[in-house]
C-alpha cells in the first residue's frame, strides 16, 4: 500500500510538472465562408458589416468576405476579427488577415494591430498591445501579420483582440477582410480563440496525457 501510494505521489508530480511545461500550438481560420458571420465587435465609425460574394465584393480566397465601412469619417476605426482568451505570461501570438486596398499611396489604407483586456469581456479594454508599423500598399489583396508575446502586466489583463485597422481619406470608404488566422503557442491549457466562427479551444499537452495513460498502466501491473 506505502508503494502505491508512493507510486500515485510520483505519478502527480510528473503530470504537474509536464501540464507546466508542455508546450501546444493551436489555430484558428476563419473566410467567413460560412455566409453568416461578420465581425466580433467594433470600436469608432465603422459600419455596415456584410458577408457578401464576389461580386459586388472583393474576395480573397473561396466564394465571401467580410464587406465594411467608415461612416461618418472619424478618427482610427478598429474592426474586431479574433479574440484570444486566458493567455498566460510568454505565450506567442501569431495572426494575420488579409486586406483589400488597391489605391498605392494614399487612403484607403488597412494594418494589423492588437489591444489587451480582460476575458468574458470582449468589448473592453485595458491597454493596447501595438503591432507591426506596415500598412497595405495598394498592391489588391495583402497579408498583413504580426506576433504578439503575451504580458499580464502583473495579472491586470489575460487575452489578446486582433484588430483590422482603417485609415480612410476624406471620403466614405468600403473595405474587405478575408482569411483570418491565429495560431497560438502555450504550455498553460484553456486558452481559446473564437473568431466570427465559433471557438477552439486549446487541446490537452499530448504528453501530459501519454505520461497519465503509462503511469496508470505501470500501476496495474505492479498491484
Amino acid at each position: 500500500m506505502r508503494k502505491l501510494t508512493i507510486a500515485m505521489g510520483l505519478l502527480a508530480a510528473c503530470a504537474f510538472a509536464a501540464s507546466a511545461s508542455a508546450q501546444t500550438t493551436f489555430s484558428a481560420n476563419y473566410g467567413w465562408e460560412d455566409g453568416v458571420g461578420t465581425w466580433l465587435g467594433y470600436y469608432g465609425n465603422a459600419a455596415n458589416p456584410q458577408n457578401v460574394t464576389q461580386p459586388p465584393g472583393q474576395v480573397n480566397t473561396g466564394l465571401r468576405s467580410l464587406q465594411m465601412q467608415e461612416n461618418p469619417l472619424g478618427g482610427t476605426p478598429q474592426v474586431y476579427v479574433a479574440y484570444i482568451e486566458k493567455l498566460h505570461d510568454g505565450d506567442q501570438i501569431d495572426a494575420s488577415f488579409w486586406a483589400y486596398d488597391n489605391t498605392p499611396g494614399a487612403s484607403p489604407s488597412v494594418r494589423i494591430w492588437a489591444h489587451y483586456l480582460w476575458s468574458d469581456d470582449c468589448m473592453g479594454y485595458v491597454a493596447s498591445a501595438s503591432g507591426p508599423s506596415a500598412y497595405t500598399n495598394g498592391i489588391g489583396w495583402e497579408e498583413m501579420s504580426g506576433t504578439w508575446i503575451f504580458d499580464s502586466n502583473g495579472g491586470t489583463r489575460n487575452s489578446l483582440m486582433i484588430e483590422y485597422r482603417l485609415y480612410s481619406s476624406a471620403v466614405d470608404q468600403t473595405y474587405w477582410c478575408d482569411d483570418v488566422s491565429v495560431t497560438v503557442t502555450t504550455t498553460h491549457p484553456g486558452s481559446r480563440i473564437t473568431t466570427p466562427g465559433g471557438t477552439v479551444f486549446v487541446p490537452e499537452p499530448a504528453s501530459l496525457s501519454l505520461l497519465v495513460v503509462g503511469g496508470l498502466a505501470l500501476l496495474r501491473r505492479r498491484r
